[in-house]
């Protein structure tokens, strides 16, 4: 067992199982690199593993485990849905069973099939694969019409017509007993009939709904006569114009789940309520199977918010982007963002399912991201804050020095780096006070010695300012014979900086992301999360960049050494206009 610690979260973990530029065939490797990992069942808490365990034992599963990962296309998937993907997924993988991909596309009017698209992606991305075809629930409306006509003849469903609000009012409160709709004891025939005529059209939407009969006075909200069927005049991403009443969440969910035989149906919280409802149908309906369902604890991250109406108002009012933005808990967009799959898997692996909600500080999905890239990240230059280097004593001639993609890994190779007799550095690793020790600054002073990165030693000489006093350019000259060798004892560096070739660079455009929430929990001091949107959670930047990674392809991953890590613009990034994405800094920098 090994402890890693991050920030103020300790988290116990177990251990399992030629020199040229970067061209597109060398970003392929390291790419791939990042994301060929295997992964083996996570160690962490799982009561659902233990009851699948019991389950099997116990013959309660007479073929395979199939379980079902099944959004709704009305947003895209974010961190919490990545949870439950892994948690689905990886259930079925581990017990040998398969795992169906279902979009419950029942509300038309808030669906879209630019969301199915994305969320196929984001799973496939994640490295998982659906079982057979992707399902969906609008493939079952014809079945789920005809169990309606099935609950209606058993005198369990009739057609309602009372209004949004006197169905309200006659549902009663959580502490205080509804009372029966007057249309509840509609004869058979004419519920039938009623039925059909919501069906052909002939109805407004809102003017009527088709309920269940079950308990008004339950002290179980959802069993309080639910709505099965309501009208709703939109053309279906699936369907087209077939139909004009569809199914509600609850009366499609089980049913769906026993057409396709699934052995445990896995749900968040919000769902415990609902599986009374959800017995009831399929004990009330000839199903082919009967499903059961689990709930766990969702995922909560502080500093971030989950729920889709906040994720789509942030879209739909500009505040991000669009919904893959490098700021947002998208799936797509931490993958924009330069996230990985191995870190957002082990993130994932490594949560507690519980039976209770919880919050999970942001740093423990940071470390893993911070993790991850530190190992499999290749190396490169890029100067944020340029200022010019001039070395008298260097040749005029282009130098081409020999360096290694990343110090640890062998496999990444070697990059060709050009250095020049101009180049640039950090203005923030060049001081004019000489009396600064080497302890407290560690870079280039007037008089001392540093080394660049992977080349010679270089002393600074003197500087050139402009009309204000501010130095512009740096007069300096390299000991020879220094690189990869160190030189006398008294030309020690002060320590270790990045540069870039002035004539060689290229200028890339770096986007440098942060969190887009200021509070821990956005809107709970406000009222309104919006409030606590960071309004410098992006700043655009030009940069000079070593020519290698101008090359790469997009989602390219780097450490830009001593600046943080950085992923090529899935949709931007191109040779001639390079853009970067910061995805996250070498540490934690955020004030808590």
């Amino acid at each position: 067992m090994i402890n890693y610690k991050y920030d103020m979260i300790v988290q116990i973990r177990f251990d399992v199982e030629g020199i040229n530029y970067f061209s597109s065939q060398t970003c392929r490797k390291i790419r791939a690199m990042n994301t060929k990992t295997q992964f083996a069942p996570s160690p962490t808490g799982n009561f659902i593993r233990t009851i699948i365990q019991e389950d099997i034992d116990a013959g309660r599963v007479p073929g395979k485990v199939v379980t079902r990962f099944p959004p709704e296309p009305n947003g895209y998937l974010h961190i919490g849905h990545a949870k439950s993907i892994c948690l689905n997924f990886g259930l079925a993988e581990e017990f040998g069973g398969e795992c169906n991909l279902r979009f419950d596309d029942t509300n038309p009017a808030k669906e879209d099939q630019e969301y199915v698209d994305a969320i196929k992606e984001d799973v496939q991305w994640l490295g998982f694969q659906w079982a057979g075809d992707v399902h969906y629930a609008s493939s079952y409306f014809d079945q789920f019409y005809d169990w309606a006509i099935h609950l209606i003849k058993q005198g369990k469903a009739y057609v309602c017509d009372l209004t949004p609000e006197q169905a309200s009012e006659y549902r009663g409160w959580a502490t205080k007993p509804g009372k029966d709709s007057p249309f509840r004891n509609r004869s058979v025939e004419e519920n039938l009939s009623l039925l059909e005529k919501m069906q052909q059209g002939d109805f407004d939407e809102g003017f009527c709904v088709l309920r269940a009969k079950i308990d008004m006075a339950s002290p179980n909200m959802n069993m309080r006569d639910p709505i099965l069927y309501r009208i709703r005049k939109e053309s279906h991403h699936q369907t087209g114009d077939k139909w004009c009443i569809y199914p509600s969440y609850d009366f499609a969910h089980g049913q769906e789940d026993a057409i396709e035989g699934i052995t445990h149906s896995i749900c968040t919280l919000e769902f415990q309520d609902h599986r009374p409802l959800y017995e009831w149908f399929t004990e009330n309906l000839p199903v082919p199977s009967k499903p059961k369902q689990y709930e766990f604890g969702r995922l909560n991250i502080n500093y971030t918010v989950t729920s889709k109406r906040k994720l789509k108002q942030l879209v739909d009012e500009d505040i991000v982007a669009g919904w893959n933005d490098p700021r947002m808990p998208t799936i797509s967009g931490m993958r924009r963002r330069g996230y990985t799959v191995a870190a957002i898997r082990s993130f994932c692996d490594g949560l507690a399912v519980a039976k209770t909600d919880g919050v999970v500080d942001i740093a423990q999905l940071e470390f893993e991201i911070r993790n991850d890239l530190n190992a499999n990240a290749a190396r490169a230059m890029c100067v944020l804050n340029p200022l010019k280097v001039s070395i008298t004593n260097a040749p005029e001639s282009v130098e081409w020095l020999e360096v290694a993609n990343h110090p640890q890994q062998e496999a990444m190779g070697k990059r060709s780096l050009p250095f020049t007799k101009n180049i640039y550095i950090d203005a923030s690793d060049f001081s004019e006070d000489t009396s600064l020790s080497r302890k407290k600054f560690k870079r280039l002073v007037i008089g001392d010695y540093v080394r660049l990165r992977g080349a010679y030693v270089i002393k600074a000489d003197d500087v050139i300012k402009n009309d204000k006093g501010e130095v512009i350019e740096i007069i300096a000259s390299l000991v020879p014979d220094t690189i990869g060798q160190n030189p006398p004892p008294e030309m020690k560096p002060r320590g270790v900086i990045h540069w870039v070739s002035v004539t060689e660079g290229k200028e890339v455009e770096l986007r440098l992301y942060d969190r887009l929430f200021l509070a821990e929990a956005p809107g709970k001091e406000t009222d309104n999360y919006l409030d606590d949107v960071n309004p410098d959670s992006i700043k655009v930047i030009k940069a000079f960049a070593e020519p290698s990674i101008v090359n790469c392809d997009p989602e390219t991953v780097f450490q830009f050494e001593r600046e943080g890590y950085f992923v090529s613009d899935r949709y931007d990034h191109s040779v001639d206009t390079p853009v970067f994405n910061l995805t996250i800094g070498l540490r934690d920098t955020s004030k808590k």
